[in-house]
Order: structure tokens, then sequence, then C-alpha cells
């Protein structure tokens, strides 16, 4: 049976108090009125020359980066600008520079908060679905890995607590349609507002965590009975259980991916959105299982589990790095060529401002897993499996920080405490609660129907 040792556990407590002091720290000097601001973008004249680092891009840029088509930047059609003038929403053209910039500098701790505690959540949440999937097919080979995948998912249940808090607090923060007078001098928004409404958005949200968590709980609670058990009945449970969670999940994902992510920018949509989350989600969770798995064997812990399983493991962190990439690539690629108006405002922002992200990450979860992993016999060599899981986190994280940071704060971005408290904290909370629930039972399942065909696993 696992123990989380004690210096890890002593790393994991540290990390998560210095990360929550950051985290405070990030909350506490943010600007807190138009003068702080003016004091900033002082000194950001003094030290750049003259020039303000941080710009006026309008009220309208956090609602949904319109008037970075109404700049009018070189390559972009003037039916775009026009589009990106006509949606300016009424009554707020007058708001000031200053107002603007102390509203997303305010935004950047929520921002940074939010963008570590998803990352870590979906691993989690996709860890839960790849464990649905191999009950719901009857796999051979995965029963050995039942209980790391047990223990990853106790993580679902903090972590989604601590996401549900920020996105229902968060408020105009994040979600501009929750603006009234915004939304008073919008159509557009006048016309989501059945849906993009705040009772009905905790009611989902609600809803998203109890069937998860649920799933979570009772799956768990199965497989744990047929230890003990002296038929297959709690297997059986589990089997029906994972096939309807599967549905409830292909519909709370694709929504939980519109409330707390594209309705940052609710003028914009795109039909492939939810699919790309789900890609990130999912090749990010199956690079966990396989550190954790590699991180277990190492300590002589899971003899049971082959290089085999490790291969893969990595089989399906290579197949699903293509995957994402061809989700991002169909996104980005056919709505640029497109060019139309009120899809590609959401690229216009990525490309000018973030530029090296937004095309780094394409290198961080393509191209350098695709290169590590793509000979076969590298799948069954832990190293080389690690030098691509960190890749591939790495990667995943800046794709959730691009899903955010565009939409809330803008061009007033930088990667300093505020991030790295929030990730320090959240990493130290993920690996002592993973830690802690693998530790919990032994790592063998007992009295699975295909346990014996897992541990003999050959291809």
């Amino acid at each position: 049976m696992y123990t989380l040792p004690s210096k890890l556990k002593l790393f994991s407590i540290i990390i998560m108090v210095l990360g929550l002091a950051g985290i405070t720290y990030g909350f506490l000097t943010a600007p807190k009125t138009i003068e702080d601001v003016k004091e900033i973008m002082a000194e950001q004249d003094a030290h750049h020359g003259g020039e303000h680092a941080v710009e006026a891009h309008g009220e309208e840029e956090h609602t949904a980066n319109f008037v970075d088509v109404a700049r009018g930047e070189e390559g972009y059609s003037e039916a775009a600008m026009e589009h990106a003038t006509d949606l300016k929403p009424e009554g707020h053209g007058s708001a000031s520079h200053e107002e603007h910039v102390l509203h997303q500098l305010q935004t950047r701790p929520w921002s940074a908060t939010f963008v570590a505690a998803f990352f870590f959540l979906m691993i989690a949440l996709g860890v839960l679905v790849f464990y649905a999937i191999q009950y719901a097919s009857q796999a051979g080979w995965s029963p050995v890995l039942y209980r790391i995948m047990e223990g990853i998912t106790t993580y679902l249940l903090p972590g989604s607590i601590i996401v549900f808090l920020i996105v229902v607090f968060a408020g105009t923060h994040f979600f501009p349609w929750q603006n009234e007078e915004l939304v008073a001098g919008d159509k557009i928004l006048q016309g989501k507002s059945g849906y993009l409404n705040f009772p009905f958005f905790v009611i989902r949200a609600v809803i998203y965590l109890l069937g998860w968590n649920l799933y979570r709980h009772f799956s768990r609670k199965n497989s744990l009975a047929q230890a003990d058990a002296n038929n297959y009945d709690p297997y059986r449970k589990n089997f029906k259980l994972s096939v309807f969670f599967l549905i409830f999940f292909i519909v709370t994902e694709a929504t939980m991916s519109w409330d707390w992510f594209m309705s940052m920018t609710p003028h914009w949509y795109s039909t492939l959105f939810p699919w790309y989350v789900f890609a990130s989600m999912f090749v990010s969770a199956i690079t966990v299982i396989a550190l954790v798995t590699i991180y277990l064997k190492s300590r002589g812990l899971i003899p049971f589990v082959s290089d085999k399983h490790l291969h893969d493991l990595a089989k399906y962190m290579f197949a699903f790095s293509i995957f994402w990439t061809y989700l991002w690539f169909s996104q980005f690629m056919l709505i640029w060529y497109a060019n139309i108006p009120e899809e590609v405002t959401y690229f216009i922002i990525r490309i000018q401002e973030y530029k090296l992200l937004f095309f780094g990450m394409l290198i961080l979860n393509f191209v350098f897993p695709i290169l590590v992993l793509m000979n076969s016999d590298y799948k069954r060599v832990p190293w080389f499996v690690v030098i691509a899981a960190v890749f591939i986190l790495v990667g995943h994280y800046v794709d959730i920080f691009l899903l955010v940071m565009p939409s809330t704060v803008g061009h007033n971005w930088y990667f300093g405490i505020p991030e790295i408290a929030a990730l320090l904290f959240f990493m130290g909370l993920f690996i002592f609660v993973v830690g802690t629930g693998l530790g919990k039972v032994s790592l063998r399942p007992k009295n699975d129907p295909f346990i014996k065909e897992s541990e003999n696993y050959h291809f």
C-alpha cells in the first residue's frame, strides 16, 4: 500500500502556503482606484520612454474584443472593422482609458487563480472520463490502473468546489453578460439572456458538480466493493453507471465550456469549442496517469504494471496530441480564412498580444510530443515519456491560459507573482490530495473480471 512520503507531503504543504500567500498578495496589490492606475501608467511611461505599456482598447474589449478589429491592423477586412464598430455596446464608449485598465488589472488575480484551478480540475475530470470509458468498453488492458485513476480523481471534489466558487463570485471580472447596464445596450446579449443569466448559470454549475462527483463517489464505492465480492454485481453496476455518466458528461462538458470560457466573450462562438476543451482535458489527464504510474513503479509499488501498459498510455498521449492539433487547426484556420467578423475577433488579440504563447503552445502540444513519442520503442522508456509529459502539461497550461487571459485582462497581462503563486498552490493541493487518495487502499484491484487479462497483457 502506498503512503505519501513525509518529504513529499511537507513539500506540498510548503508550496501550498507559498502559493496562498502569493495569491493573497496578488489580490491585495491590485490597484483599487483610478489614481493607482495613473501611477502605474506613469511608471510604465518612464520605463518605456514615454510609451504606455498599457494601452486603451475600450470597455468593449472585455466583452468581446471587438475593438481589436476596429483598430484596423493591416490584413483585416473592412467588413470586420465595420462589424466591430457596429457591435460596440451603447453607453460604454465614453468609459475612460483608466477605468478600463483598472478593471482589467483588478481581474488579473482572479484570472490567474482560475487558470491554475481549472487546469488541475480538468486533469482529475479527464481521468474520471478515461476511467468511465474503461468500464463502459469493458477494456481488458487497464484494470491494473484502476486504483491509480481512482486516486487521481480524489482531487475532483475539492478542485471542483474551488472552481465553482471562483466562477460564481468572479462576476463581471469574467462574464460581461452579468453587467446589467451592458446587457441593456446590447441586443445580442439580450437575445442570449434566456441562457446567460446568473440564476441559470449557477444551477448549471451545481448540476455539473453533483453529476461528476456523484459518479466518482459511486464508481469508487462499487470498485472497492468488487474487491470483497464473490460475484461481479459491483462491476456490472459500474458498467451501467459509466455508460450513463459518459452520456451526462458529453452534455455537461459542452455546456461547461460555453459557460466558463466561451461566455467570457459572449458575442463569439465556435461549434468546435467544447471538443477543443475536451481534447486538452483528455490528453492532460492521460499524461498525469502515465506520470503517476511511472512514479509508483519506480518505488516498486505496482509490479503488476508492465512497460506494455506504459506503452499504451504513451500511445494515447501521442494520439490525443494529434487530435488536439487537428481541432486547433480546424478552429483557427477555417475561422481565419473565412474572416467572418463575429468569429475572427477571438483570434486577433491572441495573435497581436500573445503571439509567442499562441504559436508556442502548438510546438509544445504537437511538435515535441510527436518527436519524442513517434518511435514505438520510446513509448516504453519512462524518461522519454516523462519528457513528453512535461511538454504536454506545460503546453496545455498555456492553452488554458490563452482561453482565459485574452478574454479577461486583454493585453494587460504578464506572468508574475499571481500566476506563479496560483500554480504553486494548486500543484501542492493536487499532490497532497492525490497522494492521500492513493494511500487509502491496495493499489492492486481484486476480483475484477479482467484483472488476470490485464496483468498478463500482451500485444
